[in-house]
């Protein structure tokens, strides 16, 4: 069976949901990015990763399946998340080994202090508040570490993205931004 990464944001559930479907290449492997296009496997992850009560706006997750073995991606703030996401994928019907690959990010005020900034500045931007600010888990994540940050999503426009980029940028004390954002088409 082919191996797939998914990543996990409820900005491509709901942009899938609305009819947009991004597609990403990462680590030569097709992005499945909707409903539509993942097997009923990545459905089940999917979906119990999403419903973990921790899972925000500065975490990232991401997994890969091959066959029944599902390796989990991405990095969280909260280490108990970590531990969460692996026990709800081990309880999925057909899944037979789970390896946790999920970065904990390091404890820091300063790390801190930039996502409540950054968050400041991107969702407070009246296009961008309108657009992705109103959902019980907004689509842009922001994940920091020491400083550096990266950008984890699904936007709907060109515009958008680099937008959101700019925002990014502003914000002081920001080593560096790297925009992985995806365009939905």
């Amino acid at each position: 069976m082919r191996c797939s990464i998914c990543r996990v944001t409820i900005a491509s559930l709901l942009l899938a949901a609305a009819g947009f479907a991004a597609q990403k290449s990462d680590h030569n492997d097709a992005f499945v990015a909707g409903p539509a296009a993942e097997s009923n496997l990545a459905r089940q992850v999917r979906h119990a990763l999403l419903m973990l009560p921790y899972y925000g706006v500065f975490d990232d997750l991401a997994f890969r399946i091959d066959g029944s073995n599902v390796t989990l991606l991405g990095q969280v703030v909260r280490p108990v998340l970590k531990s969460d996401a692996e026990n709800a994928v081990k309880r999925i019907e057909g899944v037979t080994s789970v390896t946790n690959d999920i970065q904990v990010l390091p404890v820091s005020p300063m790390d801190n202090q930039l996502r409540r900034a950054l968050y400041r500045a991107i969702y407070g931007d009246p296009e961008l508040s309108t657009r992705y600010g109103y959902r019980a888990l907004p689509p842009i994540h922001i994940i920091v570490d020491n400083g550096h940050v990266t950008l984890e999503g699904v936007v709907a426009n060109a515009m958008d993205k680099n937008l959101v980029n700019l925002r990014a940028n502003s914000v002081p004390n920001v080593f560096s931004v790297t925009n992985n954002l995806q365009i939905g088409s």
